[in-house]
């Protein structure tokens, strides 16, 4: 194995599982979200030397797994054809509760991501990184590309419109979508 392809495996090891869990988020299907981080490592792989400040090196993988789910988002029969899934081993059980709590927790958060995913994409990515790879208004900023001010927007109408639909269907303890803090939601 040569230096080069040793570098883009330890690249993979460390970003891999952080970009495969927002893809997912983001594409609802963990097939596709893994052909999207695959692109992203050989895009990464052939524009390595475009990346000028290398501590932003984490930013700049996920802008582009980003891209690639806004493209795959994009496609007509992408969406026809795959399904809406999160797989289970993205979801962490809480081990101090009981399996009847764990249960009704696996529950809520299934319809939780239910809802996340009935939004438009530029909500749910912002509320993605936000509250799912708890990053700052500023490091989505600069993600995604736009001002501080519009993520500050997109997350106020994304929790606004996920409240809503969650309200809609009932689901119990459904303000805890709609507050401020920089919490998990799970």
């Amino acid at each position: 194995m040569n230096r080069e392809e040793a570098a883009l495996r330890a690249l993979m090891e460390e970003y891999g599982d952080m970009l495969l869990r927002t893809a997912t988020l983001l594409l609802k299907d963990h097939q596709a979200a893994e052909e999207a981080v695959q692109d992203t490592f050989v895009q990464a792989y052939e524009k390595i030397a475009q990346l000028k400040e290398p501590e932003k090196l984490r930013n700049w993988l996920v802008r582009i797994v980003v891209n690639r789910c806004r493209a795959r988002q994009r496609s007509w029969s992408w969406r026809r054809i795959l399904p809406s899934t999160l797989p289970e081993e993205h979801r962490v059980p809480d081990l101090r509760s009981g399996p009847e709590q764990q249960s009704v927790e696996r529950s809520e958060s299934r319809r939780l991501m239910g809802e996340i995913h009935r939004l438009k994409f530029i909500y749910r990515e912002v509320i993605m990184l936000y509250y799912y790879q708890d990053w700052s208004i500023q490091e989505i900023s600069h993600a995604l590309g736009c001002s501080e001010n519009t993520v500050k927007s997109r997350l106020a109408r994304g929790r606004s419109k996920l409240k809503d639909l969650l309200e809609e269907g009932g689901m119990p303890d459904g303000e805890r979508a709609g507050t401020g803090t920089n919490q998990t939601m799970s």
